[in-house]
């Protein structure tokens, strides 16, 4: 398979450890000798433009691209990975080819696998077929330099959709991967809106209200900046309501430390799921080969699990404090059409 995130592109491959090697010979194979028929492009670029129209008709996706579009704005981060209809539809051979020869280096990627083989066979075959690819871009090009996001003005934006049910994303700017602080805000948006039932914002507006069924807290990670966002989905009586209290979730976070039980048990949540992750093959090689490719290092389990246990309510008090105040905050509602 093959992937897209907006900082890097993924060909992956599962199969049993026996064809590890047919694996990675096919992978170099498109990697580095891709030929990029005309009509072969012609017909992906159809099935783009088909996920573009099936994105617009899913509120509760779209809303995100559109938030970090203004939140990012006038960065490449802003960018939506499908690209737009217009970019799509303009998109040559020659770009894509440019494109392959600037970035699709050996110098400029990570070969990483997991499962069942060992380092000094995954060596051999890595020298049978990457040692000398055929690779035919430019020995000179160099990959354009990275250059972190600004910190812009909160937006408040409204936007009519047509639609039933209120979307509505609050959020801001939050420590990205390089950033020291970035397991507490983590942590911090499991607090508030993780994937457990007892999370807050779900105890609170699901479980004690009734007035969304959908809510959650996210800290995504680029590589030098990151974002925090609450999304919920509500009826249009309920929207103003549900977004004062996520507010004043938000606020205690930021004025009231954790006890030290509620400090434990919120690093075993965290734990607990960061293992149950690494129980699929996909996540650990996404972590692990990420991780070298932006950053030179590997970060293994062990480490992040020291990571973790070592956090203290101080710090998740600090990252709140220094990032999700009140007045930081921008927000992006989806709502119905006035009549």
């Amino acid at each position: 398979n093959a992937y897209t995130t907006k900082e890097d592109t993924w060909i992956t491959s599962s199969q049993r450890s026996k064809d590890t090697e047919r694996a990675l010979e096919l992978l170099a194979d498109i990697a580095f000798n891709g030929t990029f028929p005309d009509a072969e492009l012609d017909k992906e670029r159809d099935v783009i433009l088909d996920e573009i129209a099936g994105v617009e008709d899913q509120p509760g996706d779209v809303i995100f691209e559109s938030f970090e579009g203004e939140l990012f704005s006038g960065h490449p981060l802003a960018s939506p990975i499908l690209g737009t209809s217009e970019s799509v539809k303009s998109l040559t051979r020659a770009q894509v080819q440019s494109f392959v020869s600037r970035h699709y280096r050996p110098d400029n990627m990570v070969l990483g696998v997991v499962g069942a083989v060992t380092w000094t066979d995954v060596m051999r075959w890595a020298e049978r077929h990457f040692a000398e690819v055929s690779w035919s871009g430019d020995a000179h090009a160099t990959v354009e330099g990275r250059v972190a996001p600004a910190r812009l003005a909160p937006f408040k934006l409204v936007q009519p959709k047509g639609i039933h049910q209120v979307h509505h994303l609050t959020g801001c700017m939050a420590p990205g991967g390089d950033s020291k602080s970035k397991l507490a805000m983590s942590m911090v948006a499991n607090l508030l809106g993780g994937p457990a039932m007892n999370c807050r914002l779900n105890l609170n507006i699901r479980e004690k209200h009734g007035m969304a069924y959908h809510i959650e807290a996210n800290h995504i990670v680029y590589q030098d900046a990151g974002v925090f966002n609450v999304y919920f989905g509500t009826d249009v009586r309920f929207h103003r309501r549900v977004e004062r209290l996520v507010r004043k979730e938000i606020s205690t976070i930021r004025t009231k430390a954790l006890g030290t039980r509620q400090i434990h048990d919120a690093k075993q949540q965290l734990l607990g799921q960061i293992a149950l992750g690494h129980e699929h093959g996909a996540s650990v090689l996404s972590g692990l080969a990420k991780t070298y490719l932006m950053y030179d290092r590997v970060e293994t389990l062990e480490s992040l699990i020291r990571a973790i246990e070592s956090l203290k309510a101080s710090d998740l008090l600090e990252v709140a404090n220094d990032w999700l105040k009140e007045d930081a905050l921008s927000s992006m509602t989806f709502t119905t059409a006035k009549k």
